[in-house]
């Protein structure tokens, strides 16, 4: 749950405090345009970020309200052009919230976030299978590079840490 008044930066540390990510990678949105419908790609300001997507928007400008809708529901995220980690973003309502809620708030999520740098989707499977199998040959090595207590089966939305957007984007500047 976020707020109406965030940035698609603000969003995107929001998915990294969510799982639990260092924001080490590159990383872009892409949303229609719900008055043209054309596609919008967000970046943040980098040079070589813009060398691979060009010079579209700067995200930290951009309000999601003024593109998510009833209407235009889905933006697609991806973090991390090497692992290759693809979001799909989801609007699903518009809540009326009492102002003592903290926001933005995890409420709900299923299994550990994949560890980042794990190698994307495949490499995270193969994680998977080697944490399972003691006998394993890389078993000590990814045990020693993981966090001491990674349970893949556990997620708690309560333990989600949510920091400041302007001062995560102070290390662009």
């Amino acid at each position: 749950m976020i707020p109406s008044s965030y940035s698609f930066w603000d969003l995107h540390v929001t998915i990294q405090d969510s799982m639990g990510w260092e924001d080490e990678h590159l990383h872009s949105f892409l949303i229609s345009d719900p008055d043209s419908n054309n596609p919008v790609r967000t970046y943040i300001p980098i040079d070589d970020f813009l060398a691979i997507i060009g010079n579209e928007s700067e995200e930290q400008e951009m309000i999601i309200s003024n593109y998510f809708n009833e209407d235009n529901t889905i933006a697609k995220y991806v973090y991390d052009f090497g692992d290759n980690w693809e979001h799909t973003v989801k609007f699903e309502k518009i809540l009326e919230l009492d102002s003592s809620e903290k926001i933005p708030r995890c409420i709900a999520g299923k299994r550990a976030c994949p560890p980042e740098d794990c190698g994307g989707v495949y490499g995270y499977y193969h994680l998977l299978s080697v944490i399972k199998e003691p006998n394993h040959s890389e078993y000590d090595d990814i045990m020693d590079w993981l966090e001491e207590d990674f349970d893949p089966e556990v997620f708690e939305p309560d333990s989600v840490i949510f920091y400041d957007p302007a001062e995560r984007l102070k290390r662009f500047e």
